[in-house]
């Protein structure tokens, strides 16, 4: 085993990377990460976070820091599934938020979150080759002065879909290429008269296109205005023939000619940058086929690639790193049970699958042709009944995720409410009481029984006695992602035994026994 050696390495220092890394520091839990640019990546992918990750950020505190308004997130009144427009307005329960946050920014600011909590980051130090051992990782890596060796007792790779580390620890990257359609992006200026006022764009000689994607008889449009004076439009064309010049400006301004059928007098972004300006072909969909070999683990692209349609990347790839972190931190402060690391993979792997079914579907339904646009015409009225939104809301929010916890409550497995509570510190949220990444018992009846149970757990759950309004439960064990592992209705014996059962699988063998037994 090397002497230089830490209890963690991440290969990546993108979103994801950063993510994990701040998760695994609120834990104690010292990790390097390295990353072979010289610094933060200025290359603009996600345009915003949509969806449960946004909920994920308050819990840490970061929601408000990223530039998300005072107080609770709130819902959106209306999204689009594959550009057919979805209205919100009639449920009881909306799960959709969105938080416009450019990737870069959003990258400098992960960066920030985490020095600020010691995580040291390596750049310009590239991973070329790793060693699985007993009990660990043996990692060579190229840095600025040469090559040299770190020991690691978990390595994680979120070095992106073409991940070193899932190719050298052979594991499979199965899925579907798609070769029928040429996407194109960028940043651009426009005339300030063609916007509309609503988000939309007045194309002259064709008339109103709003925000977002709209699907043509020639191909796709996007049209986005996240930022003030940075308008990103994008195209996708079927049938195109493979490009192999630098993409370009110009080349932006034929596609939304072919695709419109008039000319935009779109130019060059005239701001400072970074400026989007690319071009996607052959959209891979794919999923490794394990998240985990050994003591390696796969974080984010490195684990899932898929079209940008509906905004789901950052809302899965942020929630790996929360689900995995906790539970990594266990392993390595030695009370995690054997299967504990096991369940990253059994859990979050058929969120992913339900990301790309949904990324699929909708890509499916941006296609041209007469079938796809009965099809669209169809689901466009099933799309007026507010359960079969709230059925779409739900699986591009990833509020339908539920884990198998063991636990029969409704609740259980399910990201937990955002209540609101009177706590002795005062009022306060749920997500105020999770900014430590800390397991919580919120205890919401006068009831001291579960307080308990919980004692002989202290050094790792944190208890907390509140009431609301609003309470689902009179009791709830919340996971530091969030997750509810165990809830009650009533505070009998039973309850008792199995918040006891919750509380040993997630949380590993008591320190002591309970003070009454």
């Amino acid at each position: 085993m090397p002497e230089n050696s830490v209890d963690v390495v991440i290969s990546g220092a993108g979103p994801n990377g950063l993510m994990l890394a701040g998760e695994l520091a609120l834990a104690g839990v010292h990790a390097v990460v390295l990353d072979e640019l010289p610094g933060p990546s200025a290359q603009p992918k996600a345009n915003g976070l949509v969806g449960q990750v946004i909920r994920l950020l308050d819990m840490r505190g970061l929601y408000h820091e990223f530039g998300g308004p005072p107080g609770a997130p709130q819902p959106l009144p209306h999204y689009f599934f594959s550009g057919l427009p979805l209205s919100f307005a009639g449920l009881a329960d909306n799960p959709m938020s969105v938080l416009g946050l450019p990737q870069p920014k959003l990258v400098r600011g992960l960066e920030k979150w985490t020095a600020g909590l010691g995580v040291e980051i390596r750049w310009g130090h590239r991973l070329s080759a790793l060693t699985q051992r007993d009990g660990g990782v043996d990692i060579t890596v190229a840095g600025p002065d040469g090559d040299y060796h770190l020991g690691a007792r978990y390595l994680i790779g979120a070095d992106g879909g073409k991940s070193v580390v899932r190719k050298q620890v052979g594991i499979e990257f199965p899925g579907y290429t798609a070769t029928d359609s040429i996407a194109r992006m960028g940043h651009v200026w426009l005339p300030d008269e063609l916007r509309t006022g609503d988000g939309g764009i007045e194309v002259p000689g064709f008339g109103r296109l709003p925000f977002g994607h709209n699907r043509l008889e020639r191909g796709g449009f996007v049209f986005a205005e996240l930022e003030p004076g940075r308008p990103l439009i994008a195209t996708v064309e079927f049938g195109g023939e493979p490009v192999d010049t630098p993409m370009s400006i110009e080349e932006l301004r034929g596609s939304v000619r072919r695709v419109l059928g008039v000319d935009l007098p779109l130019e060059a972004p005239h701001g400072p940058g970074p400026h989007a300006l690319r071009r996607i072909e052959n959209q891979n969909t794919r999923q490794a086929e394990r998240y985990r070999e050994g003591n390696v683990f796969l974080l984010g692209d490195a684990a899932h690639v898929h079209s940008g349609m509906g905004g789901p990347g950052l809302n899965l790839g942020l929630q790996d790193a929360a689900n995995l972190g906790w539970k990594l931190a266990a392993a390595i402060k030695g009370w995690a049970s054997a299967e504990l690391l096991d369940t990253y993979h059994s859990e979050r792997h058929p969120v992913g699958v339900r990301v790309m079914m949904s990324s699929l579907a909708q890509t499916a339904l941006f296609a041209p042709g007469p079938e796809v646009t009965a099809m669209r015409t169809l689901l466009g009225e099933l799309l007026e009944r507010p359960e079969n939104t709230a059925y779409i809301a739900r699986l591009m929010s990833g509020s339908d995720t539920r884990y198998e916890t063991g636990d029969p409550h409704p609740l259980a497995g399910r990201m937990v409410p955002d209540l609101t509570l009177e706590t002795p510190d005062g009022t306060q949220r749920v997500a105020e009481l999770l900014r430590k990444a800390r397991p919580v018992l919120l205890t919401l009846a006068d009831n001291p029984n579960f307080s308990e149970v919980t004692y002989a757990w202290r050094d790792r759950v944190d208890t907390v006695a509140a009431t609301s309004a609003d309470a689902p439960a009179t009791a709830l064990l919340i996971r530091p992602d969030g997750y509810v592992a165990w809830a009650a209705d009533d505070a009998d014996r039973s309850d008792q035994d199995r918040l006891r059962a919750a509380l040993t699988r997630w949380f590993g063998t008591p320190m002591s026994v309970p003070a009454n037994g």
